[in-house]
């Protein structure tokens, strides 16, 4: 649990404090998002539980020690950070930079590789391919999931983000808090993550705090902020359209089995057979698993009027529009206006097919928020 308490931020040549006299509490196991415009001290209120930022007054307690009383050094040591610009040391290769905390714990040299190993795995970067790469060998959404095992590798209690996401394209942002929830699911860490976007505040949050001017406007779950905004900022800053952002609050896999479709085609299921799936669709196409349930592709009406092969695996074509069953509902909105499709197909970690989600399922839930 983190816990400040009157804290209050001044800095030289500054008439007002960078924060002011803020408390929070933020619960153990949880993702707690600061938000707010630029200057509002979300930032500096998040340096300060490491005190990269020494606080002019109040108090901060971590698990229920007072950090003021700690050696700055070792409390850092003991907390995971991830910064927008990740930080990677560009001369040292990926298994060199995710060791950077355990060889500075002096770690023996097994128990680090072991566990570096492991967190370059959890975060989707196989660590036979990965270790002896160097930073300007990966993509940005690589070097950034690099970050965050680094940040993790001595499963540290508590994390610190700084606008972790933003320095990447919007679909790559997406698959990352995807994957971090999913992380998150399973180690259940204490998160205080800064954003100055309203819609990933909603999608990563379990409590939101919206800042202005160095102190909390509103500290609420998701849910609680997009129905009773606090007041006119708030709600200026939650925007138009909330019933749309509810999508950010729902999973794929919350929805999918409670859609009744057609299963996908194999491979080897006659023409015939394909046709007649399609005619029922309401996509106008199939979906192709092979006999393990991985998905291969799609067949649409127009392939088959061509009449050029014999099997289904002749007329089959790459679909791009994939997403993963743990992604939110508004992330699915996403590929589809990204492809320019109305619907996307909805695969596991494995590749799995799980089914399709439409555009007229979104509308359909939005309906029921609403």
């Amino acid at each position: 649990m983190i816990k400040l308490e009157g804290i209050t931020k001044k800095f030289p040549g500054l008439k007002t404090p960078a924060v002011d006299n803020l408390d929070l509490e933020v619960k153990e196991g949880d993702v707690c998002v600061l938000v707010g415009p630029s200057g509002c001290g979300k930032t500096t209120t998040m340096k300060m539980i490491n005190r990269i930022h020494e606080p002019t007054s109040g108090h901060i307690y971590v698990n229920g020690k007072n950090v003021l009383k700690m050696n700055p050094i070792k409390l850092r040591l003991d907390i995971g950070y991830v910064i927008q610009e990740i930080g990677l040391f560009p001369h040292q290769t990926i298994e060199e930079n995710v060791a950077t905390v355990p060889n500075e714990k002096k770690w023996p040299r097994e128990k680090t590789k072991q566990q570096v190993d492991e967190m370059l795995t959890l975060v989707g970067l196989d660590p036979k391919i990965y270790c002896r790469r160097y930073p300007s060998a990966l993509s940005g959404g690589q070097r950034q999931r690099v970050g965050v095992a680094r940040a993790m590798v001595t499963n540290p209690p508590i994390m610190l983000m700084d606008e972790p996401f933003g320095a990447v394209d919007p679909i790559t942002r997406a698959r990352l808090q995807n994957e971090f929830l999913r992380i998150q699911e399973r180690v259940s860490k204490t998160i205080v993550f800064v954003t100055h976007d309203i819609d990933e505040a909603i999608k990563m949050g379990d409590a939101i705090a919206v800042m202005r001017e160095g102190k909390i406007v509103q500290y609420a779950t998701p849910n609680e902020l997009l129905s009773s905004p606090a007041n006119e900022f708030v709600a200026n800053l939650v925007g138009r359209n909330r019933s749309i952002k509810r999508l950010h609050l729902i999973r794929i896999r919350e929805i999918l089995n409670g859609i009744a479709r057609p299963g996908p085609a194999t491979l080897d299921m006659p023409l015939d057979d394909i046709r007649k799936q399609i005619e029922k669709s309401d996509i106008r196409a199939v979906m192709i698993v092979d006999h393990d349930n991985k998905f291969k592709g799609i067949i649409g009406m127009n392939e088959l009027k061509k009449n050029t092969g014999e099997t289904a695996a002749d007329y089959i074509h790459e679909l791009n529009q994939l997403i993963t069953e743990d992604a939110t509902l508004n992330d699915a909105l996403s590929v589809m206006l990204e492809c320019g499709e109305g619907y996307v197909a909805v695969v596991s970690e494995n590749d799995q097919y799980r089914g399709i989600i439409t555009l007229g399922d979104l509308l359909n839930v939005v309906k029921e928020e609403a």
